[in-house]
């Protein structure tokens, strides 16, 4: 394994990511903690020390679970307890203080090593600056309760780039793979974040699972890099970059876990060849070609008028086509129906959506196609 050295703290470059551990019956509130903490073993075993968690992963039992895990296997001095402040869930300043010691209850310890304001957009970032989340940050700094502080973003570059530089933050997490290199912070974030000197962490380098098993056209392309398997070429792309301390993969299967330390032992920065880089680049111009609408889920067209998620049934729209997702997408858009939400027809075409998207997209013409394409029979 390969590791990261942050303040002299030799960080795993494969970081364990809690959130997709096996689970009982298809309830993901049940964790089998028999299979997750096999699992568990195997990575730490092998190297891996960054266990990454969060407040509401797996239902609100991922955290116990990890803090009995570590505390019965006697292994608080070998890992990183890594997990994520629900800033969501701040309502006034003493929340984040109670939030804290809620989590270091449920890890059974006394310290977290990395500790995260979760799914941060701009809205509330500055809800959180305003409730004084950077005086809270150095008192939980200075009391030795949390080691390092970082955040983990969810908008466009422009709120990443007020965020960073807004505080001496020692990491920060964005999503990144070779296909999302435009997406939210995307890799300008990488870049900006390392002239600031702050080390970045990468979530979703697998695209929740999408890389891995890629459409045939893909795969087929990927195959020039056998034994390499399309996650590990997926893998590669974000552990080739210097600056990125460690990459968050949720893996459920020993052979997850097996080929996924494999790649974080033996990738070196700037080791990405010439040909793995026109790979990357030809299959985003795949993936391109068959994306229906060019939505980056930016959210400025919400709310809309009538209260339909506009970005939802764009990602369900282009997911079907560019991951020949078909069937899972029109099943996924029945149940969206089936909670009540609204319908993409009920569109009344005001045109305030429109008059705020940054991609200037027909988003008028485009629910209707998306809702006539995703109720078709």
């Amino acid at each position: 394994m390969k590791y990261f050295d942050i303040q002299g703290t030799k960080v795993s470059r494969l970081g364990y990511g809690c959130m997709r551990f096996p689970v009982i019956d298809g309830d993901n509130s049940k964790i089998d903690e028999a299979k997750a903490a096999a699992l568990l073993k195997r990575a730490i075993n092998n190297g891996v020390n960054y266990i990454d968690t969060a407040y509401n992963y797996h239902g609100k039992m991922s955290e116990s679970f990890v803090g009995k895990f570590v505390e019965e296997n006697s292994l608080r001095d070998d890992v990183l307890l890594t997990t994520k402040l629900p800033a969501w869930l701040v309502e006034k300043t003493e929340d984040f203080e109670r939030l804290m010691e809620e989590q270091l209850s449920n890890l059974r310890t006394d310290h977290i090593d990395f500790y995260l304001l979760h799914s941060l957009d701009i809205k509330t970032f500055r809800k959180i600056v305003d409730l004084g989340v950077f005086d809270f940050i150095k008192k939980a700094k200075a009391s030795g309760k949390v080691r390092h502080m970082g955040f983990s973003f969810h908008d466009e570059f422009p709120a990443f780039e007020e965020m960073v530089n807004s505080f001496p933050w020692d990491f920060c997490q964005i999503q990144l793979n070779y296909l999302d290199v435009d997406y939210q912070a995307g890799q300008k974030g990488y870049e900006l974040a390392t002239k600031l000197g702050i080390p970045v962490v990468i979530m979703e380098p697998l695209k929740g699972g999408r890389l891995s098993n890629p459409p045939k056209e893909i795969r087929e392309l990927s195959d020039e890099f056998k034994p390499l398997t399309p996650s590990q070429v997926a893998l590669k792309y974000p552990l080739n970059l210097p600056n990125v301390m460690t990459v968050l993969s949720g893996m459920n299967a020993e052979e997850q876990v097996d080929e996924n330390i494999e790649m974080a032992s033996s990738v070196e920065p700037d080791s990405v060849t010439e040909k793995e880089k026109e790979f990357f680049s030809k299959a985003r111009e795949f993936f391109k070609a068959k994306e229906q609408i060019g939505c980056t889920a930016c959210e400025y067209c919400m709310p809309c008028t009538v209260e339909i998620n506009i970005p939802k049934v764009f990602s369900l729209w282009n997911n079907a086509f560019i991951f020949d997702e078909e069937e899972k997408s029109k099943k996924a858009y029945a149940d969206y129906l089936k909670d009540g939400k609204t319908a993409a027809d009920a569109c009344i075409a005001c045109g305030k959506c429109e008059g705020l998207c940054p991609q200037n997209l027909e988003i008028i013409e485009g629910l209707k196609k998306a809702h006539d394409f995703l109720t078709e029979e």
